[in-house]
């Protein structure tokens, strides 16, 4: 990159994937904002500061190998001759479902689809899942039961600022995703109705006209009271019941027990609320319901989703112009991530990997027999949490996730991991899981490597590069290549991510995430490419539902579902609620932003949030130490007293290791259907330290 070059790329972080663009001084890499149509000019502190990470001291630019208990510098060639032959010995010596692959919902398409095929071609092993499980499973698994289709917005983002009403359960998206806020500006400006469904008052409920603040883990209650007032007082949309959908009267049945007092008992919120909530929304002429990890991160993640798909659904909105159900996805690819291959039960195109017909197209773009291909495997918990047992894996490969911090039960994880008789971890930086492995493999980072990514919408992007990577670091195209010609694949993994993506095309067409008429020639000429887009010469598909769902019969399912507890209310022992989430400056397990240091100045270490009356009762002060505990951990960090918190409740961000790492208490406890962890809700006690 010459000095003064500019080139157009997009954020490395959130699933908003704000454009911005990148300009050489001085062999100085600065990030400018650019008019995007998700962030239109905006950016938060993570994304302008997100070139900060590209000269890191703290950057892995060599190979390294464990020698004597210490991580030592290697070749290329020591480093990847190690984990071949490593492989192949445990390989001969248990199966080939005894090496795990765990990938990661920020890299790229290309990458997914090179990982997943990597796992059953060149490994031929059933164990690959990624930490997108952790995030949008529930989401997808319910939309697939109603809709036929998992895309998290099936509508372009634009349409949030023209909504009358906007319901938003579980989102914090004024800290999560920040540029998100100008669409909540916009809807507010044209005197729009902002709703808002948190435990805690975050600082996107403070935007709120109405919030609904719930005890945790009630959601699912909530969205059926929503539906049970529509009906009794008739503010369905009978003709597009009749005519879109099918099963509503078993869920009528199933509502009509949730009238709004009960509900109010079950959840804490006023009857007054819920009724004005529910009428907000039937009476909008362009309504939009909006769910993410708040409301789905719990053993009933899928259940609580349907609830209000089916709330969606009563009222008329999915496929309705300006209207709609959607799912904000979080990581910067956990759209495109879980599309092609990395979960243990997919094939790309978001094809299931055990349906037959699915598995003879890929394996024909693969050249491979079909029969080859192994089949599904367990979800990423159920991975991680056998590694090293008799019956696990009995090593790893690792790209793009640091589960040691990210992982529920993390202890039980880190435990897990550390049983592996081999660990392979490829990153930029060391996190708290690279710092456990056997070999460490330094890669490329998202301003030195092209290919796509696609965001919340279905919105396929380009990301250009625009330098190589420094020192001895590759891309991990470039690592799957030699990996499989050492394990003896010497085609089928070409390291150029344009030559991936044509393949994919071809791998993904016909499946329900078609990109087979995506090139990158047609991304760029405009601001991306929204899927299904099977045809070159042909639409792309903004708007999702219009006419027809992507069900058998076109029609969107209507699933009746009960509210139950949480897998572990608080009890005598184990009195206060815990839930989790994130914080404005940081981001994920923080293995980037806490190494930026103007994010860690405004974030610099983990908290424990509860109510100036809980904190009245337990003797604490603002600041003092406390020591949170559940039946799977314990916790240290000093307390913050805020009002916004229940009093029953209290909340830990979970970006931080050691003494204050919140998912040593999480439960991991998972959804039957989907395999999600319940993050965000489990019992605890609360003590000074």
């Amino acid at each position: 990159m010459t000095d003064g070059e500019r080139v157009e790329t997009h954020c490395p972080y959130c699933a908003l994937q704000c454009g911005m663009t990148l300009r050489a001084s001085n062999d100085l890499i600065s990030v400018e904002p650019r008019d995007f149509p998700t962030n239109r000019g905006g950016l938060c502190q993570k994304g302008w500061t997100a070139a900060d990470l590209l000269d890191h001291p703290e950057r892995i630019t060599t190979p390294l190998v464990r020698r004597d208990g210490e991580l030592r510098e290697a070749t290329w060639d020591e480093a990847l001759t190690l984990v071949a032959s490593r492989i192949k010995d445990i390989q001969r010596r248990y199966d080939e479902n005894a090496v795990a692959v765990f990938g990661g919902g920020g890299l790229t398409n290309e990458k997914s689809y090179a990982l997943g095929k990597f796992a059953r071609v060149a490994l031929r092993t059933r164990n690959i899942d990624y930490n997108g499980r952790f995030c949008m499973s529930s989401a997808a698994a319910a939309g697939i039961r109603a809709f036929g289709i998992d895309r998290g917005l099936p509508f372009p983002l634009s349409d949030v600022g023209s909504a009358d009403t906007l319901l938003l359960v579980g989102a914090n998206v004024a800290e999560t995703m920040p540029p998100f806020g100008r669409w909540l500006a916009d809807q507010k400006a044209r005197g729009g109705t902002l709703i808002v469904v948190d435990p805690r008052a975050t600082p996107t409920a403070k935007q709120a006209t109405l919030h609904l603040q719930p005890t945790p883990g009630t959601d699912l209650a909530i969205a059926n009271a929503l539906l049970h007032i529509a009906l009794t007082e008739g503010l369905l949309d009978k003709d597009y019941l009749a005519e879109r959908t099918t099963g509503f009267d078993d869920v009528r049945r199933t509502v009509a027990n949730y009238w709004p007092a009960r509900v109010e008992r079950m959840t804490g919120v006023p009857v007054a609320d819920l009724e004005a909530a529910a009428r907000a929304l039937a009476g909008a002429e362009r309504a939009i319901i909006l769910t993410a990890r708040g409301a789905e991160q719990h053993a009933k993640g899928v259940d609580t989703v349907t609830a209000f798909i089916n709330l969606a659904l009563a009222l008329g909105l999915p496929g309705r112009p300006g209207s709609g159900y959607g799912c904000l996805t979080g990581q910067g690819n956990g759209q495109g991530g879980r599309e092609h291959g990395q979960k243990a039960d997919q094939l790309p195109g978001y094809r299931k990997i055990d349906d037959p017909a699915a598995r003879e197209h890929v394996a024909g773009v693969w050249g491979v027999d079909a029969a080859s291909l192994p089949g599904p495997g367990v979800s990423a918990y159920e991975l991680l949490d056998s590694l090293g047992t008799e019956a696990g894996p009995k090593a790893m490969l690792l790209f793009g996730s640091n589960p040691v911090v990210s992982a529920p039960r993390a202890g039980r994880v880190t435990e897990r991991i550390e049983s592996l008789e081999f660990l392979v971890v490829a990153d930029f930086l060391l996190s708290e899981t690279a710092a456990l492995a056997d070999v460490v493999l330094p890669t490329a980072m998202w301003a030195e490597e092209n290919g796509t990514m696609t965001n919340l919408e279905g919105r396929v992007l380009r990301r250009h590069a625009v330098r190589r990577p420094p020192g001895q670091a590759r891309t991990d195209l470039s690592i799957l290549h030699e990996l499989a010609a050492r394990l003896g694949v010497e085609r089928g993994f070409p390291e150029d991510p344009a030559e991936v993506f044509t393949e994919l095309r071809r791998a993904s067409a016909g499946g329900v995430a078609d990109y087979h008429g995506v090139t990158w020639e047609r991304i760029d000429a405009a601001d991306g490419v929204f899927w299904p887009c099977p045809d070159e010469d042909g639409p792309d598909t903004p708007r999702m539902f219009t006419t027809r769902f992507g069900t058998p019969d076109g029609r969107a399912r209507m699933v009746p579902v009960e509210h139950r507890a949480a897998a572990e209310e608080p009890d005598a022992d184990y009195p206060y609620y815990l839930t989790t989430g994130r914080v404005l400056a940081q981001y994920q397990s923080g293995t980037q932003t806490r190494r930026v240091s103007a994010l860690r100045k405004a974030a610099p270490h983990a908290f424990v949030e509860l109510h100036p009356d809980l904190a009245a009762r337990l003797g604490v002060a603002d600041g003092e130490r406390l020591t949170v505990t559940s039946r799977r951990g314990e916790v240290t960090a000093p307390a913050r007293l805020s009002d916004a918190i229940r009093a029953d409740t209290v909340f830990m961000p979970f970006h931080w290791a050691g003494a204050g790492r919140a998912n040593s208490l999480t439960n991991d406890a998972l959804d039957p259907t989907s395999r999600m962890p319940e993050f965000k809700v489990c019992a605890v006690r609360v003590e000074r330290a």
